[in-house]
């Protein structure tokens, strides 16, 4: 019960830094003396990841129901506490989304749909979840790059946090660069604004799981998780960890 209890506060709180920072600097964008924009809201969304990802590696991590998901693809997270990890993530991005809409002006609020993303108009649904996708694809292989390969450099968050930048600045004028479920439907549900919910949903999902299987079965076949993760049998019939 402990052990449940210390995973979902962790993700809890590193998912609603990662929406409480990532939209209030969306916010801050509307505002034209503070000069944010594009990059600002890049590097913030970087930031905090890093920060929060270095800070509870060592318990959870994920803060993304797509990361999540595709750990789940991988065995290296039981169903139960995928559940669980999934559950936190979502009631940690809806109190911040709430949090920013209770603290910041209601004309800022309603402008930016509490720091949420959205999808250009000169771009359908196949390409919005086609850019998601992608853009959650390389964001989970690094998470594997860095953080699951026993060979990895261990360089906390930093290279999640760059690749969550990285993204935002490829792609961030055209879908927002959610790249988290978690990270659009807090905003929305504190909105009432659920368009285009579908695609931050299909397309990080299908990305993370993508990249976590290429790299599981390509570069790490068969290899056991690092110590600090607790032992995972590729060849057994479940799981024995509960989190990253």
């Amino acid at each position: 019960m402990r052990d449940t209890l210390r995973h979902f506060v962790a993700e809890f709180v590193g998912t609603f830094a990662l929406v409480f920072v990532g939209g209030a600097a969306i916010m801050q964008s509307q505002n034209q003396a503070t000069g944010m924009g594009l990059l600002g809201v890049a590097l913030a969304h970087g930031l905090i990841l890093s920060l929060m990802v270095s800070a509870l590696m060592r318990i959870s991590g994920h803060f993304n129901p797509a990361v999540t998901l595709g750990f789940l693809a991988t065995r290296r997270i039981a169903a139960s506490m995928a559940g669980i990890y999934i559950v936190a993530q979502l009631v940690g991005a809806v109190a911040a989304a709430f949090a920013l809409k209770g603290l910041f002006p209601a004309e800022v609020v309603e402008a930016t749909r509490v720091g949420g993303q959205s999808i250009s108009s000169d771009i359908g649904f196949g390409t919005a979840v086609a850019l998601e996708a992608i853009a959650t694809f390389f964001l989970v292989f690094v998470i594997f790059g860095t953080a699951v390969d026993p060979q990895a450099p261990r360089v906390g968050g930093f290279a999640i946090g760059l690749t969550v930048a990285a993204d935002i600045l490829a792609i961030g004028p055209l879908t927002g660069a959610s790249m988290n479920p978690a990270r659009s439907f807090g905003p929305a549900v504190a909105s009432g604004e659920f368009v285009a919910q579908a695609v931050y949903w299909i397309g990080p999902i299908l990305g993370a799981v993508l990249a976590a299987v290429l790299y599981d079965r390509v570069f790490l076949p068969r290899a056991p998780e690092p110590v600090a993760h607790g032992a995972v049998d590729p060849a057994g019939p479940a799981p024995r960890v509960h989190g990253t």
